[in-house]
Formats: C-alpha cells, structure tokens, sequence
C-alpha cells in the first residue's frame, strides 16, 4: 500500500476565506486552491495565512519543501487551531504544531514594519534629573574641599583683584547713595517747613500793620529760600537717580556675570579634579571609557569657564569706562549745586540745572497726562 505524500496531505489542510477551517469541504478547498496558484508555483512553495475574528480559529500554515521517505531534513512548523481536524492529521505526519495562545486575530496582512523606539517625557527627564544631581554632587564636594583647605582652585590673579574692587566700590557708592537720600529728605521737610513759615510771615504782614514791612521782609526771605531749595532738590535727585542706576542696574549686572563665571569656575574645577584621580589611577579596559567621558566633560566645562572669564573681562572695562564718565558729570552737578545754593547765587543755581537738563515740577501743578509723558 502507497504511503501518502506529504505534499497532498499539506495541500488539503481546509481553509475558509475568513480563516475559518472546515472539515467538511476538504476536496473543494483541494480545488479552489490548486486554481488560485500562479503558474509553475507547487503547493510546497507557498505560504497560507488566515486570520478570522475568532482567536480560538485563527492559524498559520508554513509550507515548504518537504522532505523525500527517508530524508533527515526537519518537519515544517504548522500554527493551526488546536480545534481543527488539521490539527491531528499534521501531527500524525510529522509537523510541529505551533498553537496561537490568545488575542484577537489582525484583519489586515501584509509584512510587519517595526517602528522606531517612541522617546518617552518620563525617561528623558528622569536622565536630566540624574545629570543635575551628578553636577550638583561634584560642584558641592569641590566647595567643601575648598573651605577645608583639600581642595585645588583656578585663580585668575588680575581678575579676582578686579572683581574685589568693584564689590567694594558698591558697598562706598551704596552708602553715598543712603546719604544722599537722607539728604534729600531732610532738605524736602526744610523746604516745606520754610515755604510755610513765608506763608505765616505774609498772613501777618497783611493783618499786623504796625509790622507790615517786618513781617513782609521775613516772608519774602523764605519764599526765596524754599525756591532756591526746591532747586536744590531737583539737583540732589537727580544725582540720586544717576547713582541708583549706576549701583543697582549696571554694577549689578555685571556681578550677576561675575556670580556666573565663579560657578563655571567650580564646575571646571570639579570636573578637573575627577579627571586627574581618574588619570592617577590604573589604565584597563574597564577605566579608559571613563577617563575619555571624563577628559570630553572636562574640556566642555573648559571652554564654558574660558568664555564667562573673557565675559567677565569685557564687562568690568565697559563698566570702568560708564562709572567715570556717570560719576564725573554727577558729582560736577552735586558740586556746583551745592555751592550756588548755600552761596545765595538763585542765577548760578538755576544755570547748574539748565546745564544739566534737569527740568523742576512746579509745586502744586497737576501730573502730566500720559499723552504729554508720550
């Protein structure tokens, strides 16, 4: 008796056209299939897949060139349902059985792209979060090391010496400015205090007329004095404006880069200091990934204190250049100011002012509309 071929009992695995199997059709599905096959193309040669909407039903056929009677050459995988009549005919001649475990069958078929790995928000910052923490750990043991004296620092001789006198300058123009403002103030109570007395005088010198000229006199001097102070206090103002700027916007600003370059300089310390233990220690494969990572951190943080030093730099001559040419004309202004007021010069006074375009408010005049400030 003939022993059945492989190669028909492969061809008459009965499948449906929604993935379906069924038992009862075999020599229909013999058929259909053997007229769907392109021409010079053999049942071994092909690959059915089926897919239908129930798991439990769903299968895979791999077909390949089978095997001659008493060839070595490996059986074929078959995925089938486990249900089917298939399932044990297959079995019985040889393939491995490969049995679909759950999920839902693909509609759609065709060869499986894989995508690239999506980045994920949470990983990303989970990484940022680790490299602050590694920085802020290094940065934090090079300060310590530093305070206790075990520790090495970059130093920039000419530049330090710089950055000492301009923070002790700050502290001078920051007292001069406290003074000044008490100044001011002082003077605003001693000016109102005189415009009143002259309004006192004239009320007396109109009601009084065995006094008239007396008391006429005496107003008139003080009216002449809370003027020539109102004048004067436009002049200390204005020194006080110029000064405030100078202290709290420029000379601040340039401390904010300064505050900058000193933790570029720990960070390019810090990182300096990892590469040398690294560099003193032993040379392996295990080590010199780390001491070539180490040694391209080291040049970043290089190159970033190299140009907030240059930064730094520019801004200290910048600053050195407006601080005398503000300071100049300013204390020019308190100068002459003060001299013509206590001097009893109006003339003087008033042309200090006109010199330096310092325009007065008229006491009791309305505030400009916003159209005017325009």
């Amino acid at each position: 008796m003939a022993q059945e071929s492989p190669k028909n009992s492969a061809a008459e695995i009965p499948v449906t056209s929604n993935g379906q199997l069924e038992d009862s059709h075999e020599h229909s599905f013999n058929r259909d299939l053997k007229c769907s096959l392109p021409v010079g193309l053999g049942l071994s040669e092909t690959k059915i897949t089926s897919h239908g909407f129930d798991s439990s039903k769903e299968g895979v056929v791999e077909a390949g060139q089978f095997p001659s009677k008493g060839s070595s050459a490996s059986p074929k995988s078959c995925v089938i349902s486990p249900s089917s009549a298939a399932a044990s005919r297959l079995a019985g001649q040889g393939c491995d059985l490969i049995i679909p475990t759950g999920g839902r069958a693909q509609q759609k078929s065709g060869p499986v792209v894989l995508a690239d790995e999506v980045k994920n928000p949470a990983m990303e910052k989970l990484e940022l979060v680790r490299k602050w923490s590694l920085n802020t750990y290094k940065c934090t043991r090079q300060i310590i090391s530093e305070k206790l004296g075990r520790g090495s620092r970059t130093v920039d001789l000419e530049l330090e010496a710089q950055i000492d006198i301009l923070r002790d300058n700050k502290k001078k123009y920051e007292n001069i400015l406290r003074l000044a403002q008490t100044l001011s103030t002082q003077l605003f109570q001693m000016v109102h205090t005189q415009r009143q007395l002259g309004d006192a005088f004239a009320d007396l010198s109109l009601k009084s007329l065995e006094l008239h000229e007396e008391f006429g006199y005496n107003a008139d001097t003080q009216k002449l004095l809370a003027k020539n102070g109102e004048t004067l206090l436009g002049a200390i103002n204005f020194f006080i404006a110029s000064v405030n700027t100078l202290v709290n916007k420029t000379i601040e600003d340039t401390l904010l880069t300064v505050k900058q370059y000193e933790s570029a300089r720990i960070e390019y310390d810090a990182y300096r200091t990892d590469l040398e233990e690294l560099n003193l220690g032993p040379r392996d494969a295990n080590t010199l990934p780390k001491i070539e990572q180490s040694q391209q951190l080291f040049q970043v943080h290089k190159e970033k204190y190299d140009k907030m030093r240059n930064d730094v730099s520019i801004k200290l001559k910048f600053l050195e250049e407006n601080k005398v040419k503000v300071l100049h004309n300013q204390l020019v202004l308190f100068h002459n100011a003060i001299a013509a007021y206590f001097a009893g010069n109006q003339k003087q006074l008033e042309q200090t002012l006109k010199q330096f375009h310092i325009k007065l408010k008229t006491p009791g005049a309305d505030a400009p509309s916003w159209l005017e400030e325009q």
